[in-house]
């Protein structure tokens, strides 16, 4: 009864079935053996992507690159070259050149700073002055390539003369209308004491400032300087727009041993106006339309109540526009103030707590410079809060300076919503509403409650406001307290 594998594949299909079914135990090894066939393949093919495969697990590159030979050697004197190579122990990448590596003195032409492997080349396109010790600072540039392990703060020196000066100079710059910092100022000393320098002509020497305000001068030599700091608009290091963030020193620094560590106030005198969208004036809009500050139609007690139109108002018929009580008796004892750019109006009165109103805007008293009035008139039905809706406040001070002139302001997204003098220490406060601020001191140096900057053509430093780090939330119907120890 034998019957070849070649016999089996070759038959018909009457002779396979007949033989398997008259030969069940054949079966069950050729169906044993096609399984054996298919596990021997399978692990063929693991085994074989195995050995080609990169072997996995170990432990992350997290080490910053080190360097391992530097021509010419760092803190070389006599330099006389065009350029700098410097050796790492792995492959590195500089990023964000423009933006991460400072060198001083500073030169017209930035010298040409490339990357391959792991060599970092710098060569310079002009002049190195005599005797001159220079520095480059790679801030967070330097990096290695598979990881992206930063070598922080690393810098090179090196002397065209003699010696490597060796004199410092650090500071702080803050931020004078809040008592931040900022890490996009850079602060610059200038060898050229007129007044004019810092505007027409770039520093000689740069440092960065850090994210806790400070900033570092090294391998200075002795001598005068006037110290600045500055966010670069433009790129060209120069104060040239009121719009930039600036800062400066009263006095002029010596350099020696030892200098004193000096305090810089940022300020911008003119406030940034933001670009419209896509370049381009927004057009008015044909029909004139209005929004209101009312929450819920609900009215703060404690604000005005503002009316925000899309377009620019030329006439407001103040007169014409009514305000009725619950009575519907006009109100008398209002007025309307637009802003700057006479989009928003406040009318301002003498709410009643938890009372309801009605303002009634005819279409024909209000009209934007094309000349479109309202649609129709409007009525406008609201009603005010109670006193159960706020919370009151009571903030004690421990080392306030009263002879400053302190005013309490309290800030939410970066706006001052409310600012009240403070003349002991202890301030309260009630009908306060509800939500979490941070708290400033504001040094008001000429008592109008407000913030002042500063002005470099006058001379004049800016006020100077601090964040106290405490916040304070309040609470409706909640007495709220916090002690303050400045």
């Amino acid at each position: 009864h034998f019957i070849s594998p070649l016999h089996l594949w070759r038959g018909d299909k009457g002779v396979r079935e007949n033989y398997l079914i008259l030969h069940p135990m054949l079966k069950n090894f050729i169906g044993l053996l096609f399984i054996s066939i298919c596990a021997y393949s399978l692990t063929l093919v693991i085994g074989g992507c195995a050995q080609i495969s990169q072997p996995s697990g170990g432990p992350k590159d997290t080490i910053a690159p080190v360097l391992i030979n530097a021509a010419p050697a760092n803190l070389a004197t006599n330099f006389t070259g065009n350029k700098i190579v410097l050796t790492f122990d792995e492959y590195i990448e500089v990023s964000n050149i423009s933006e991460n590596v400072l060198i001083s003195p500073l030169q017209k032409s930035n010298p040409i700073i490339s990357f391959k492997f792991r060599a970092v080349t710098i060569k310079f396109r002009d002049t190195l002055l005599p005797n001159t010790t220079y520095t480059i600072d790679f801030g967070k540039a330097l990096q290695d390539l598979n990881e992206g392990n930063p070598l922080q703060d690393f810098t090179y020196t090196f002397s065209t003369g003699d010696v490597i000066d060796s004199l410092s100079l650090n500071g702080k710059v803050l931020l004078a209308e809040s008592g931040k910092t900022d890490s996009t100022l850079t602060a610059t000393l200038y060898r050229d004491l007129s007044d004019t320098a810092v505007q027409k002509k770039r520093p000689l020497y740069t440092a960065k400032v850090k994210a806790d305000g400070s900033f570092s001068f090294k391998n200075l030599p002795a001598g005068q300087f006037k110290l600045y700091a500055l966010k670069d608009g433009d790129g060209g290091k120069t104060y040239n727009a009121k719009t930039e963030t600036f800062a400066f020193l009263d006095s002029i620094i010596d350099i020696e041993e030892n200098t004193t560590p000096r305090t810089l106030y940022a300020y911008q005198e003119t406030k940034a106006v933001p670009p419209p969208v896509g370049g381009t004036r927004t057009p008015a809009e044909k029909r004139l339309r209005y929004t209101t500050s009312l929450e819920a139609q609900v009215q703060d007690v404690t604000r005005p109540l503002e009316i925000i139109f899309n377009n620019s108002i030329r006439t407001f018929d103040e007169k014409s526009i009514v305000l009725l009580d619950s009575n519907r008796v006009p109100v008398a004892n209002r007025t309307f103030t637009p802003d700057s750019t006479q989009k928003i109006w406040s009318l301002s009165t003498s709410w009643l707590q938890d009372y309801d109103y009605a303002l009634v805007i005819p279409k024909d008293a209000v009209s934007d410079s094309a000349g479109s009035n309202l649609f129709r008139t409007d009525t406008i039905r609201f009603n005010t809060s109670k006193a159960e809706d706020y919370g009151s406040i009571v903030l004690r001070f421990k080392n306030i300076d009263l002879n400053k002139n302190p005013v309490i302001q309290f800030v939410s997204a970066e706006t001052v919503k409310f600012s009240f003098p403070v003349t002991g220490n202890e301030w309260s406060g009630k009908m306060f509403k509800p939500g979490e601020y941070e708290l400033r001191i504001l040094y008001d140096t000429d008592k109008n409650g407000r913030w002042d900057p500063g002005s470099y053509a006058t001379k004049r430093q800016p006020e100077i406001a601090i964040t106290i780090p405490q916040k304070i939330t309040v609470r409706a119907n909640w007495d709220n307290e916090l002690d303050i120890n400045l």
